[in-house]
């Protein structure tokens, strides 16, 4: 981002942008790679950026990073988040108006300066302020993603202290929310305010918030709020209890200790699960402590032991290639989920409605089954044959019958006339559902967190069709798509429907978003014989066949 604000260079800003990609597209283990000092081997990295990388990766600097954070306005990236404001935009008003920081810009605006700037006018003006504005108003909610990264780095920086003991992630990164409003992180201590000066070191944070004698809250760079609480050792499972539960939640489990006469904060426990059973009740897992239905289930000791886990999923569904807009081959694809432990993958390249991601016709569809039987001769793991069509504007699916009932697998998907109106969507899905091949209905809501809202459609209507007609429904683990929403999933499940857990993989590093997928099934109460890919190959492929599912 710093570099590419420069744009002395753009070449080079290019050539880190790749060697990301690289880097988060390798499978095996970074940091043996890095310490053998055989990062050169990954496609775009040459001696210098590999030195830039190690230094990040051993120390958290780089004297490159630090020096374009010398150079460049300190508020760019908080600026970079404001919706309508450019790159290019940011660069003109810096050079025009000296504009570094938020601040900055919006007294710029309030003093109608930045129409004066070449290309700006007063209409962009105008809608800059709106969003400026309504950016200052809002969460600043950091997608799940990036906030377990940004929790990571955080955790690694407090893990140099000699004062620390426990660690954690809490909050709604810690339930799996999509969304997170700040980063909690709790920790104990026997010198808190060690700690908290540690804390305090991190680089990348730009301003204290608020500091107290058991934590601190700072804003970072990116412009994500961290939380950070400590406390001593034998109060810890308290601390990481109270840090982690919704607010609704919290309040329940407050008026049940009161009844019983004790404090939360104040019980002597080993665990949080030994909290709930001080309170008569069962564990609650962190994903379920949003007070929907949980304290009562809890009471009732009916919350399920088996909800689905990272460990039960046996098949990576919904995967592309190169033969639509994926980034990795059949084999490659393959390898990597195999490496990663699974059993079986699903190869679901877009159909040829979806121009837009070079879907694949006819031909290539025959010259990808064939490629995927010769790969099949070299990898252990089942390769199965599948699509992700299109739900075209009257609900049919893309491709020709004969077609479709030769698939393995059949995923179907909106990915266009996002504007239809609520009964055309809602008819469109339906019929899409109706049809005689058995398909899982693919990002069903089609949202984007945080940026497209979920199509307009009754979404009662369509899973009670689903369950009568027979098809399943993909948890999306794409972290930028999460859908379904966990309050549809748990309809879906009382109507008995099964489910399938999805990467959405476009390249083999997102392989990973298997866990967004799991923890979003689990805020759905999701159990593990409710979750098709959570079965043996052969199992699975007669509950999804197209034709005998």
């Amino acid at each position: 981002m710093l570099m590419r604000f420069t744009a002395k260079d753009p070449f080079r800003a290019r050539a880190y942008t790749r060697a990301a990609q690289s880097i988060g597209d390798y499978p095996g283990d970074l940091d043996k790679m890095i310490e053998d000092g055989r990062l050169t081997e990954l496609k775009g990295i040459g001696s210098s950026l590999a030195g830039v990388i190690g230094d990040l990766h051993n120390t958290g600097r780089s004297s490159l990073l630090e020096k374009l954070r010398e150079d460049l306005p300190p508020g760019i990236l908080v600026l970079s988040q404001i919706p309508k404001l450019t790159l290019k935009r940011i660069r003109q008003l810096h050079e025009s108006l000296g504009i570094n920081n938020i601040e900055d810009l919006k007294a710029a605006l309030e003093a109608g300066k930045v129409r004066e700037v070449p290309g700006f006018g007063e209409k962009t003006e105008k809608a800059l302020l709106e969003s400026l504005l309504a950016f200052q108003n809002s969460d600043r909610e950091v997608l799940l993603i990036h906030a377990l990264r940004i929790a990571d780095k955080v955790i690694a920086h407090l893990r140099t202290s000699e004062h620390i003991i426990d660690i954690d992630v809490a909050g709604e990164a810690r339930r799996w929310k999509e969304a997170v409003s700040r980063i909690s992180i709790t920790a104990s201590s026997p010198h808190p305010q060690e700690l908290i000066k540690h804390f305090l070191k991190l680089p990348s944070i730009v301003h204290i918030e608020d500091q107290s004698h058991n934590g601190a809250r700072a804003r970072l760079i990116d412009g994500a709020t961290i939380e950070f609480s400590v406390i001593q050792p034998k109060r810890y499972s308290n601390l990481l209890l109270i840090g982690t539960g919704s607010s609704p939640h919290l309040k329940r489990l407050n008026e049940i200790a009161q009844k019983k006469k004790t404090d939360l904060a104040a019980l002597s426990v080993t665990s949080e699960r030994e909290i709930y059973e001080r309170l008569k009740m069962q564990w609650v897992p962190p994903e379920l402590r949003e007070d929907e239905g949980e304290i009562e289930a809890a009471l009732k000791n009916e919350i399920p032991e088996d909800l689905i886990t990272l460990s039960d999923i046996r098949g990576a569904t919904h995967c592309h290639t190169v033969y639509s807009d994926g980034r990795n081959t059949v084999e490659e694809m393959a390898l990597a989920a195999e490496a990663a432990g699974m059993k079986y993958i699903t190869i679901t390249d877009h159909s040829p409605s979806a121009f837009y991601a070079q879907g694949v016709k006819l031909d290539r569809l025959k010259k990808q089954w064939e490629e995927i039987d010769r790969v099949q001769e070299n990898v252990s793991i089942k390769i199965l044959k599948g699509t992700e069509s299109d739900i075209l504007r009257d609900g049919a699916l893309d491709y020709p019958d004969r077609i479709l009932e030769k698939f393995d697998i059949i995923i179907a998907s909106i990915h266009s006339r996002f504007s239809l109106d609520e009964d055309a969507m809602t008819e469109r899905v339906i019929s899409a559902m109706k049809n005689r091949f058995y398909k899982i209905w693919g990002h069903p809501l089609g949202r984007l967190v945080g940026r497209r809202p979920p199509i307009p459609c009754r979404v009662d209507e369509v899973l009670d069709v689903i369950a009568e007609s027979g098809a399943a429904i993909e948890i999306n683990g794409d972290p930028y798509r999460l859908d379904l929403e966990p309050r549809w999933i748990r309809e879906a499940r009382k109507r008995q429907i099964k489910f399938v857990i999805s990467t959405d993989s476009h390249s083999i590093s997102d392989l990973k978003n298997l866990k967004f997928g799991v923890g979003i099934a689990r805020r759905g109460w999701v159990r593990r014989g409710e979750v098709l890919n959570a079965l043996p190959v052969r199992s699975f492929q007669s509950a999804v066949n197209p034709v005998h599912g």
